[in-house]
């Protein structure tokens, strides 16, 4: 029985590691809470907690550009984020461990919010309630694409592609959706995550990358060998001093 318990524990903790197992657990909680709030109640807890950039801005509700993640509209919106949370995000918290992965998840949807923000005020949509955990989706499913380019995925849950080609869709998809007004989705959220996720990936290969020794360093090494060098020849005078026949057996 003590095997069984083990093996059943390890068994739903790879498909369900901690960090995408809290961020479903809090998602689905906030929209149940808010669901029935609404119905029940008439008003809803939460209404703060979505991003508008001019309450950001003009009344300091800073707490939005995070919190925005955890609201989401119709039952549809949540369910296709979460699976694809949960889809994307295990692999990618297996490989990098619980830390990491939730630094990334929170880096694309606090990036998506700042864009969301910046590009507001130019179009006058400063009072547009932005809600959902796309932003950070729209990251995971970068990194996905970068890392494991040649893993398939069913696109439309129905034709096997490429990681890497799926992620070239749907960036595109989201780039020229977001020249189309009133859709109701916020696109540039989506390129606001993946842009901050490819900025993430690029620093973090970069800094794995093989380290050129600084200048001191090289100084420090060369000193270090000419010091090698200088007491290899005291030594080998020493030897010709002191036993002169070997001379030939020095090298």
């Amino acid at each position: 029985m003590q095997y069984t318990r083990h093996r059943s524990a390890g068994y739903y903790s790879s498909y369900f590691p901690p960090g995408v197992k809290w961020l479903l657990i809090i998602n689905i909680a906030v929209k149940v809470i808010g669901f029935f709030s609404v119905l029940f109640l008439e008003s809803d807890p939460f209404q703060n907690l979505g991003l508008v950039p001019a309450q950001v801005l003009r009344l300091g509700y800073i707490w939005q550009p995070f919190t925005y993640m955890f609201v989401h509209g119709d039952f549809w919106h949540i369910l296709i984020n979460m699976f694809s949370l949960w889809m994307f995000g295990v692999t990618l918290e297996h490989d990098w461990g619980t830390r990491r992965f939730l630094q990334y998840y929170f880096l694309c949807g606090v990036g998506a919010a700042l864009c969301v923000i910046a590009l507001s005020f130019p179009s006058h949509e400063t009072m547009f309630r932005t809600i959902g955990a796309s932003g950070a989706i729209y990251g995971l499913l970068l990194a996905f694409g970068v890392l494991y380019p040649d893993t398939p995925i069913l696109f439309s849950f129905l034709f096997p592609i490429k990681a890497k080609y799926f992620v070239m869709i749907i960036g595109a998809i989201a780039f020229m959706s977001s020249f189309v007004p009133g859709s109701g989705v916020s696109h540039i959220a989506h390129l606001g995550g993946m842009i901050f996720g490819y900025l993430f990936l690029r620093v973090r290969f970069k800094r794995k990358g093989p380290r050129r020794p600084s200048p001191l360093a090289s100084v420090a090494n060369n000193y270090r060998e000419w010091k090698l060098r200088r007491a290899r020849r005291k030594f080998q005078v020493y030897l010709q001093k002191h036993n002169p026949d070997s001379d030939r057996w020095i090298h």
